[in-house]
């Protein structure tokens, strides 16, 4: 899990993530302010605004960009966002890469009492999000009203939550925005937000075996990891059309 951001961009400013290699994850984007433009080496160009879903699946490879597009970059303004990036189950590892894009209007929504869910992906509550997964998992971005509970059932494995905004509560204790919270497994929870909150519920089945991950890459194979960096520095990825540019790879002695 990584949070872009909070920033505020000056006109004129923006963000640039020079292109860069992935192996062996799919990488899910979800906007909370802002707009982000996405290119990869499969010839996709894809701006994402704030409630739908980028999901790149990197399988054996692929190369991807993200900055701020042109409007954006020319006004300025908030930018903030999440990008999990998502573990594949071995036999889906070295899969052809891809991507996809489902607009805000597209992802399932539930409203209860006090709260507001929107589901990125997998299933949750009856809900089912149209994003591809390889693996049983959900992220879903949920409001709280002040004094409001939500239950997060207990169906998948692996379960946690990341404080977006204002202060959850469960079982007493108090949690900020900025705390990943992860919950013991088998039993569900109720959350209460002592104020108004938002947050980012996410879970799935545990991992089918250990991972390396280094840099950009993610394999059950070490060797993968160095044939990948080697793979990089030797221009053997597919370049993007029209971003020529390149990070290079950190230096990479030992796993």
């Amino acid at each position: 899990l990584d949070e872009m951001g909070p920033a505020d961009f000056a006109p004129g400013t923006g963000m640039d993530v020079r292109p860069h290699p992935h192996i062996g994850l799919a990488t899910l984007t979800y906007l909370l302010d802002g707009a982000l433009f996405h290119r990869d080496s499969l010839g996709h160009a894809q701006e994402i605004t704030p409630g739908a879903v980028n999901l790149m699946v990197a399988g054996r490879g692929v190369v991807h960009s993200e900055r701020s597009p042109p409007a954006f970059r020319a006004s300025g303004g908030k930018m903030r966002g999440l990008q999990f990036w998502i573990g594949l189950p071995k036999k889906f590892e070295e899969t052809d890469p891809g991507f996809e894009h489902h607009g805000r209007e597209a992802l399932p929504a539930l409203e209860g009492e006090g709260f507001r869910l929107r589901l990125a992906i997998g299933a949750l509550h009856g809900l089912s999000a149209p994003t591809t997964a390889f693996s049983s998992c959900f992220l879903a971005d949920v409001a709280l009203d002040a004094g409001a509970t939500y239950e997060l059932s207990a169906d998948q494995e692996e379960r946690a939550l990341y404080v977006l905004a204002g202060e959850i509560a469960i079982d007493g204790a108090a949690f900020p925005a900025g705390e990943l919270v992860v919950i013991r497994p088998g039993a569900p929870v109720a959350l209460r937000a002592k104020q108004p909150s938002r947050f980012a519920a996410l879970g799935g089945e545990a991992m089918d075996g250990p991972r390396y991950l280094w840099w950009n890459f993610v394999s059950s194979d070490r060797e993968r990891i160095f044939a990948a960096r080697a793979a990089w520095e030797a221009g053997h990825f597919k370049s993007i059309e029209g971003d020529p540019e390149f990070i290079p790879a950190p230096e990479l002695k030992a796993l």
